[in-house]
Parts: C-alpha cells; sequence; structure tokens
C-alpha cells in the first residue's frame, strides 16, 4: 500500500464511497443531495462568536478559488481526486455549501455523450478564519476518476459580490481519466513589480491567452512557482512607508512592529490579496483550473530572506514575514493560519518554540481560528520553523494522474543569505519521494518545483562587483546625499540587484547545496528509473537549461539519469528585464561542469522572436497565425546571436506526448540489449534499432558536439517549429511516456488579449537500468 493510501484514512469523510457521498456510478436515478453533518457554530478554546446570521444570499468578498491537493488510492482501479474551494465573505452570513455535480466526459466524443457518474453532492463549508470584518470558508471536495477526461460543476448557492453583482453562475473544472496523467500549466511572477506603468503592459493579458488555451484543450492543474501576489507595496504606499524612509540603518533596526503596525499590515495584505485575486482575467481562471502554489519573496516583500541576517532578524522583517504566511496559508492553501503572528507589543510572540508563534490574547480578541485541522497527506511540513518566517516549511508531494509525480519544495520558510532549505528537510523530502516510488512503480517522471532556476549561467563576476569594495565610496554617496538612489535598496543599503543574485542556486554561497541536491536527485532517478523535470520562475525570462552527462561517458538521453530539463518560466505577468541582459545572459550561456560526470548549458530553444518570422524584421497584424490584431511594427526582443533565453512575458503547458501511451507500450518491441560502455558510443548492430519505450534511442552526443543544440530526438527541431510547439495536440515523440514541453511567449505587450507564439521541445522518458555502473561517482 502507497504513503498516500496509508493517509488517506485522515478524515472520516474521505473514507466514503462515491455511492455515500451521494455520486452514482453508471447510475441513471435522480440527484441524491447527500450532507454530511454541520459545523459547529460555537467557538473553541473561549472563543466566542463573532456574528452569525441567515440571510439566503452570500456577500463574497473573494472566490471562488479552486486548488487540487492529491489523488488518493494511486494505481487502483478506483482512485480519488481531492481539491479544495474557498470563499471569503462578510461576517454575520448563513453556513454555505457546495454542490458538485458531474456534467459528463470532457469531450463528448469519448463515451458518445453519456455519464458515468450522475447525481450530485453537497459539501458543507468550514470555517477557517473569522474576525469582525472577514470569514474564510472552505469546502473540501472529492471526485472519482472515471474511464474518460470528465467536467465537472460546483455552485454555492446564491452569491453576490461586494458591489451586490448577483454571481449565481455555476463553475467547472476537469478531472482526467483514470489512464491519463494531468495536463499542466506552469506560471510565476503574476503581479507587477513596484513603479511599473501597469497599462504600459495591458495588466494580467497572458491570462487571456491561458484561458484561450484552456478552452481548446483543458488543463487539469496549474502550477505557481512563486510570487502569486506582488506586496512590496506595502513599503510605498502602504503602512511601511514611514520605516522604509528611516535613513538611519540602527534605528531601522530598532524599529517596534507593535499590535497597531501588525495590524495595519494585516490589512494591508488582506487588501492586496482581494483586489489582485479577484482581477479578471485571472480571478476567472482560478475558479475552473485548479491550483497546486509554493511562494517565493514578493508574496512576502521583495529579496525577503536574502538580506544580511542581522537586518533579516529585526522586529519589522519578522512581523511581515508573520502576517504574510499568514495570508499565504489562507488564499494559496485553503488551511488555517497560526493563531497569532509576531508583535513586540506582545513578548510572548517573540519567543518561538518548535510549535511556532504562540498565541497573543490580543490578537484572538474577536477572532476565530480553526485548530483542530487535520494536515492534507500531501504536506511534508519541516521538523523546526525557519529563521525569520517562523513558522515550518510546507512541501508538497502529490501525484498528477497515472505516471506523473509532482514535488514542490519551499524553498522560502527556511531561507537565509546562506541556506535555501535545512538539511533535515532535503531528508525528509527525499524519504518521502523514495517511499513513493517503491509504493508506485508507475510513476515515470517527477516534476519538481523549485522557486528560481537551478541550471541557469552563472553571474558570480557580477555577484563579486556589487560585494566589492569598489562600490563603498558610492554606497558612502547614497547614504549622505541619496546619490544612485535607485542602485541601492532601501533595506539594508546594499545594491538593489545583490539580494536576486543571492536568490539564485547559482550564487556561490549556494553552491554546495546546488551541487548536492542534483546529486540527490541523480541518484533518485537512477535508482527508480524516474526521469526528473524541474520547474523554476522568478528571473523574468523564458529558458530551458539542462543537466546531463558528460558526452565522454557516452550515455544516450533515454538512458542518462543525469538528463535533467529545467523549465523556466518567468513572468506571466510583470514586466521582463531590458533586452542587454537577456543577451548579457545568453553571452554567458557556458557549458559547466557540476562535477567530472555532469554537465549544464541552456538550450538554445529561441528560433526566432515571437511575431518575427525568420529571415524578416517584424511582422504586423496581417502576418500570420500568430497576429496580435494590430498594424504596429513589433520590435525584436533578442539580438541575432540570442537563442537562449527570451525577455518576454510567458508561460509553460506540460503534458504526456502520448494521446494513450498503453497501447504505445503494449506495441513497442523488447529493447535490445545494451552496445554501449563508458566512453564507447558504438551503434547497435545494423538493423535492430535500439527502442526505450517504444522510441529509438538517440546517438550519443559527440564529446566535440556544441550541447546547446539539440541532444536527442525530443530536442530535434525545438522551437517555433517543433510539434509541441502548440501546447494542443500530443506530439507522438519519446515514446509511450515522453513529455512534451511548450512555453507560450507573449508577441506584444500592447496586446490586451495577450496572444502568444509557442515554442516547443519534448522529454524523454528514463530506462536507467542499462547504466546503472555508469560514472565515476556511483
Amino acid at each position: 500500500m502507497s504513503l498516500e493510501r496509508e493517509k488517506d484514512q485522515f478524515q472520516h469523510q474521505e473514507n466514503e464511497t462515491p455511492e455515500q457521498r451521494g455520486l452514482h456510478l453508471h447510475d441513471p436515478s435522480p440527484p441524491n443531495v447527500a450532507t454530511q453533518g454541520t459545523v459547529p457554530q460555537t467557538r473553541q478554546n473561549g472563543i466566542h462568536s463573532v456574528g452569525t446570521g441567515t440571510t439566503d444570499e452570500l456577500e463574497v468578498l473573494c472566490g471562488p478559488l479552486l486548488n487540487y491537493k492529491r489523488m488518493s488510492n494511486a494505481g487502483s482501479q478506483a482512485p480519488t481526486w481531492h481539491g479544495s474551494v474557498l470563499i471569503v465573505t462578510k461576517p454575520g452570513q448563513h453556513h454555505p455549501e457546495l454542490t458538485l455535480r458531474c456534467l459528463g466526459p470532457a469531450v463528448a466524443s469519448q463515451t458518445n455523450g453519456s455519464a458515468s457518474v450522475s447525481g450530485s453532492v453537497s459539501f458543507p463549508g468550514t470555517k477557517l478564519y473569522e474576525d469582525p470584518y472577514k470569514v474564510f470558508w472552505r469546502f473540501l471536495i472529492d471526485v472519482p476518476f472515471q474511464s474518460s477526461e470528465a467536467k465537472w460543476e460546483y455552485s454555492i448557492g446564491s452569491t453576490a459580490n461586494s458591489s451586490g453583482e448577483r454571481k449565481n453562475g455555476p463553475n467547472t473544472f476537469v478531472v482526467p481519466s483514470i489512464a491519463q496523467s494531468m495536463r499542466i500549466l506552469f506560471h510565476s511572477c503574476n503581479g507587477f513589480s513596484v513603479g511599473t506603468d501597469v497599462d504600459a503592459w495591458s495588466g494580467p493579458a497572458l491570462w487571456n491567452d491561458v484561458l484561450r488555451m484552456h478552452e481548446q484543450k483543458p488543463f487539469h492543474v496549474m502550477i505557481g512557482g512563486g510570487d502569486q501576489i506582488y506586496n512590496d507595496g506595502v513599503r510605498v504606499d502602504g503602512p511601511l512607508r514611514a520605516w522604509t524612509d528611516i535613513g538611519n540603518p540602527h534605528k531601522r533596526r530598532g524599529y517596534p512592529f507593535n499590535e497597531q503596525l501588525r495590524a495595519e499590515c494585516d490589512d494591508y495584505y488582506f487588501n492586496n490579496y482581494i483586489g489582485w485575486y479577484g482581477t479578471k482575467p485571472f480571478s476567472d481562471a482560478n475558479a475552473q483550473i485548479p491550483q497546486l502554489n509554493i511562494w517565493d519573496d514578493h508574496d512576502i516583500i521583495d529579496g525577503f530572506g536574502s538580506y544580511t541576517d542581522r537586518f533579516m532578524r529585526c522586529a519589522v522583517f519578522r512581523g511581515i514575514g508573520g502576517v504574510a504566511h499568514k495570508y499565504y496559508l489562507l488564499f494559496q492553501h485553503h488551511i488555517p493560519p497560526p493563531r497569532s503572528t509576531f508583535t513586540t507589543d506582545a513578548p510572548n510572540t517573540m519567543n518561538v518554540g518548535m510549535d511556532g508563534t504562540p498565541e497573543d490574547p490580543v490578537q484572538m480578541k474577536d477572532t476565530f481560528v480553526k485548530t483542530d485541522d487535520k494536515e492534507d497527506p500531501s504536506y511534508i511540513i519541516g521538523s523546526k520553523p525557519g529563521p525569520y518566517v517562523e513558522e515550518r516549511s510546507r512541501n508538497l508531494y502529490c501525484q498528477l494522474g497515472a505516471r506523473i509525480a509532482f514535488c514542490g519544495i519551499d524553498a522560502r520558510t527556511e531561507r537565509t543569505r546562506h541556506q535555501i532549505n535545512y538539511p533535515e528537510t532535503y531528508k525528509q523530502i527525499f524519504d518521502r519521494l523514495t517511499a513513493e516510488f517503491v509504493a508506485n512503480k508507475e510513476i515515470k517522471h517527477l516534476i519538481l518545483l523549485l522557486g528560481v532556476p537551478i541550471a541557469y549561467p552563472r553571474l558570480q563576476w557580477l555577484e563579486n562587483i556589487f560585494s566589492s569594495p569598489i562600490i563603498a565610496p558610492i554606497k558612502f554617496l547614497n547614504k549622505r546625499f541619496g546619490f544612485a538612489g535607485g542602485v541601492f535598496n532601501k533595506f539594508d543599503g546594499n545594491v538593489d540587484l545583490l539580494d536576486d543574485l543571492d536568490d539564485h542556486y547559482t550564487a556561490h554561497q549556494h553552491k554546495h547545496e546546488r551541487k548536492e541536491l542534483i546529486l540527490q536527485l541523480q541518484d533518485l532517478a537512477k535508482k527508480h528509473s524516474v526521469r526528473i523535470t524541474i520547474l523554476g520562475g522568478d528571473v523574468h525570462l523564458a529558458a530551458i537549461g539542462r543537466f546531463y552527462s558528460n558526452p565522454k561517458l557516452g550515455i544516450p538521453a533515454e538512458r542518462d539519469f543525469r538528463y535533467m530539463p529545467n523549465v523556466i518560466s518567468s513572468a506571466i505577468t510583470n514586466k521582463p528585464p531590458p533586452q542587454a541582459v537577456a543577451n548579457l545572459l545568453a553571452s554567458r550561456n557556458k557549458i559547466h561542469h557540476l562535477d567530472h560526470d555532469t554537465d549544464e548549458t541552456l538550450l538554445e530553444l529561441f528560433d526566432h522572436d515571437p511575431g518575427h518570422k525568420p529571415g524578416e524584421e517584424v511582422i504586423n497584424g496581417n502576418g500570420n497565425g500568430n497576429r496580435t490584431g494590430t498594424n504596429e511594427k513589433i520590435p525584436k526582443k533578442t539580438s541575432d546571436k540570442n537563442h537562449a533565453t527570451m525577455p518576454s512575458r510567458n508561460y509553460a503547458i506540460i503534458t504526456e506526448s502520448q494521446a494513450d501511451p498503453a497501447n504505445v507500450a503494449a506495441a513497442a518491441p523488447a529493447p535490445a540489449p545494451p552496445t554501449t560502455t563508458n566512453g564507447d558510443a558504438s551503434a547497435v548492430a545494423e538493423g535492430a534499432p535500439e527502442l526505450i519505450h517504444g522510441a529509438p534511442v538517440s546517438a550519443v552526443p559527440d564529446v566535440k558536439a556544441n550541447a546547446r543544440k539539440p541532444m536527442h530526438a525530443g530536442e530535434n527541431g525545438a522551437g517555433t517549429f517543433h510539434p509541441a510547439a502548440t501546447g494542443l495536440q500530443p506530439t507522438g515523440l519519446c515514446g509511450a511516456y515522453g513529455l512534451d514541453v511548450t512555453l507560450r511567449v507573449e508577441i506584444t505587450p500592447n496586446d490586451k488579449e495577450g496572444r502568444t507564439e509557442g515554442y516547443g521541445f519534448s522529454v524523454p522518458a528514463l530506462d536507467a537500468a542499462a547504466y546503472l555502473g555508469q560514472g565515476t561517482t556511483w
């Protein structure tokens, strides 16, 4: 039995059969709405009710927000999809219920339009948090996977938004079939940096493109890689403005974070979430594509965790870390927050124990926080609180359908300038992954989510300049006269870009931790023949990094446990860096050596700029199928030599490259015996091409070849002419269990519809068994 199945008993609700829940498999009988009990209206631990009401219409401040949690009974004939829906309402209203029903196959032709599930079920709302101004309601929902991809509809009674507009329409989401893996949307940096001209960038325009793609071929999950919201304005037009304006760093470090400032920051973070998560078209995507998120610095404030330790431990940073964490848990994970956060007015909150921040009676006045919530098995919770966000990290593990596993590493809660995660946390994560892969041999891929890229050009020379003594005179002029004010941040007085560089895995202080992580991933891939694909955002441009075996070892990619692509997709909303920065990064795209056996570099994916046909300077609104609808010229985004980094807003699509992997696997001949040895790339016998999972094995890259170019069949033709570039149809490449990856890149920010052009490549599954002895590190 898998680890998930053992933990699946954590709630009585999840032990019920679909029939007990009111859903009838292959049963045309009338709907049977089954309730599941009620949630007590009295407050626990002596906290009295803030208010109850009986109005028939809910006044919704935000939502619905749909989350994916996990699948249980994976590998069985009856797996279950688990998720949650969140709404935020005004207090003093009736207890809401969610009604869920199956609309049948997502594509009518799959079963001639007949539904395999009938009936509906109601789920009572659980109150997670309430104060005199707001209530957070969560609905835990679960549905059975079916023989075909299915569309589900949910509604939450009669609702209205804060302006009185009625919102009675139901929402839908799509669940893959038992035999499918999920179709994945990946995004990061969903907001604007302080001072950005939002209108000039057409707001969150790319979410229009996401919804168009979703309409054509539904996404089953959308993975948020961090910075789902930008809270940096708290220091510009929010309650931290006065603190930020203090010139003396000693006074700034000693500034108290009292109850009044905490309450003002609490209001700011809440209102910012309400405003952004209620903004269309992002809000429309939130309601119909299940989210799966980790966080990054902008979810708190720019650079949080990467400033100097003595500054990070100041009262204000500890305070806003707690407040941001509170709303991160509520809005992005749909779980109750700690009962209190840090303030200097409550000495007990300043002494954090192993269980986080102690309770402050002042903060709990007229406030309810759910305290008996059962932890979902999808969480891998850190063993001790972080240094600045004084709560335990929340890493994620779940299965995304039949053959894809997902792990998201919380790289912010435990972060300092010299550490990304505790060693104990890495051990917990790899122990969990090992247990899951041993229990379920059907897993072919692991999608690993990191906040920032890990296979990325080095910028240590730039770090050295920013940290060197030559900067000292400029810093002195800045402190005395405000000289070069835009170059230095307002927090610790260092160069503003330095915290971004320190965030990178490729920063010099993270070099050892980075190497150990990659070596552990290689070992995991080799032992379980699971291909690992890494997701990363943060850097505001698109790129594809890759780790791979040194060509001298003679290992084709299909059998190379060291081959790990790093899909770098950022930002879906924030503006990109200047063209010169992207070109500089591309010029630093060297072939690096992680160790004697492992190389890394970026793939030259971008055959031309979006909206530009090869050989032409620009296209206009009368051009090809990627036209923007305007007749304006589209400026180039990169130099002619840059094919590795794209400074344009983007998001990624990841999906299996076979419509029916089972048929491909069944039809594939048995692989021929291995014919290569370490350093020997001789071909197999003539007339007997070697196959892995139904696909021919790629030739081993020539030692002298340029690894920035394609190195296996799935990378051949990478770019806009690759079959994966549309993001809509399976390519059939890379055998039964390959993955297709698409980067959808914005053509021009002036297009409010957010039209994009696609760049594609494919990732082979892994058969590492024939190469277990390769390489000197093993």
